[in-house]
């Protein structure tokens, strides 16, 4: 029986970890595209829709009596599984929201550096460079590798862009693009020893990576809850230090602004009510924690190594198929991966604000096949990316490596 890179039986990737009727994912079509829009499994849906209908039955009882225990009971069940104090998280509908909130609200001196990577996802590449001209700072690209061959590339070129002007980095956790799992610990320490705070933009790391906020010591971290915790849409979360919630404020200021109460902190009365909006998708956080944790005897570490052993295993596929250099070490990847294929033609435009490539569209529509396709660094440059998802098998990524050969032979 042959076993991968971690120990896994390759047999056992040859089918879903368990039944791809718990998700509502359509059955004609391969879905291997967790990473942008992660289904929500059937059992969480129908949590969510029992809120609703008690939400909806009595809404005063609902949104003025139950509302704040109910989301203190949801953010101490995520408080636990993400390694932090419940008081310092807030919940917010995604992670460009949270990157938005942290840069909204600081400000700078004029000169002031702000560093990013080339990698950061492009709306919080947009929201950094708003918040930096409303202050005249300036934002200090940095370009990293990829393909690459030691973390050390990702680490040494960042350290050497701080200076004496530096005052916060942006930095991915997963990168979107390239699908790299960075060496945030370490990146973290450096920075913030130096007196840079640093803002993670974790929109892929809750359920795909092992994450321990007090341990990483950051100054503000965002996640997703709806990618990889399988969460419904609209669920999110944002940490602030506690020395550092008095100076960020949510970008609705309502009710909680001059709240007298004194019974929370300020962060938490600001947060906690920013105007009427369904709260379902946070309340459902922990039924999606414990639906997840229970497909697999390990609970989520099993989850996390199985679905990082998958996305191994596909890369190995497509990479071996199509003639392809592996792009990076595998301690790198999370559960997606992304490998460089041929340059895009000159005619692809843009047909949405979140892809632009006909191959994405010829997938889907010929092949029946769901994947991104990305155009980075810059066009005509693009990656492939797929996601491993416990709904996925590895004869899927078969079936992706052939159909791209195909498009490849007869191009339309």
């Amino acid at each position: 029986m042959s076993v991968d890179n971690n120990g896994h039986q390759l047999d056992a990737l040859n089918r879903s970890a368990c039944s791809p009727s718990l998700w509502p994912l359509d059955p004609d079509m391969v879905y291997l595209n967790h990473g942008s829009f992660g289904s929500c499994p059937l059992a969480v849906l129908e949590y969510q829709r029992r809120l609703r209908e008690r939400m909806e039955s009595r809404p005063m009882q609902f949104l003025v009596r139950d509302l704040e225990e109910l989301l203190d009971q949801a953010r101490s069940s995520l408080a636990r599984f993400v390694g932090a104090d419940s008081e310092d998280l807030v919940f917010i509908p995604n992670a460009t929201t949270g990157v938005n909130t942290v840069l909204r609200s600081l400000r700078w001196e004029i000169g002031t550096e702000l560093l990013v990577t080339d990698h950061e996802y492009n709306a919080c590449r947009n929201a950094l460079e708003y918040a930096a001209g409303c202050s005249s700072a300036k934002v200090k690209v940095v370009s990293l590798p990829f393909p690459f061959e030691d973390e050390r590339q990702l680490i040494e070129p960042l350290l050497a862009a701080v200076s004496n002007r530096t005052r916060l980095a942006l930095l991915d956790h997963v990168s979107s693009q390239t699908g790299i799992v960075f060496p945030i610990q370490r990146l973290v320490g450096e920075l913030e020893g130096r007196g840079v705070e640093v803002l993670v933009d974790g929109a892929h790391a809750p359920g795909m990576v092992p994450l321990d906020l007090r341990r990483l010591g950051v100054t503000y971290y965002t996640g997703n809850c709806h990618k990889w915790l399988c969460a419904p849409k609209g669920a999110a979360f944002l940490y602030v230090t506690r020395e550092r919630q008095s100076s960020i404020r949510p970008l609705s200021i309502s009710h909680g602004a001059n709240s007298p109460r004194k019974d929370r902190s300020r962060f938490q009365l600001e947060f906690g009510w920013t105007g009427t909006h369904d709260p379902s998708a946070f309340l459902s956080v922990p039924e999606a924690l414990q639906f997840m944790g229970g497909l697999l005897p390990g609970g989520w570490p099993e989850v996390i190594d199985r679905n990082h052993a998958l996305a191994l295993a596909a890369r190995r596929v497509l990479c071996d198929k199509l003639g392809i250099q592996v792009p990076c070490p595998d301690a790198s990847i999370g559960a997606m991966a992304s490998v460089p294929i041929p340059d895009a033609p000159k005619s692809t435009r843009p047909s949405s604000p979140l892809y632009s490539d006909l191959l994405q569209d010829r997938l889907c529509r010929i092949d029946g096949i769901e994947v991104p396709v990305i155009s980075w660094p810059a066009p005509p440059k693009r990656l492939l990316r797929v996601s491993a998802q416990l709904y996925n098998s590895l004869p899927q990524y078969e079936r992706l490596a052939e159909a791209l050969m195909e498009a490849e032979r007869q191009p339309s």
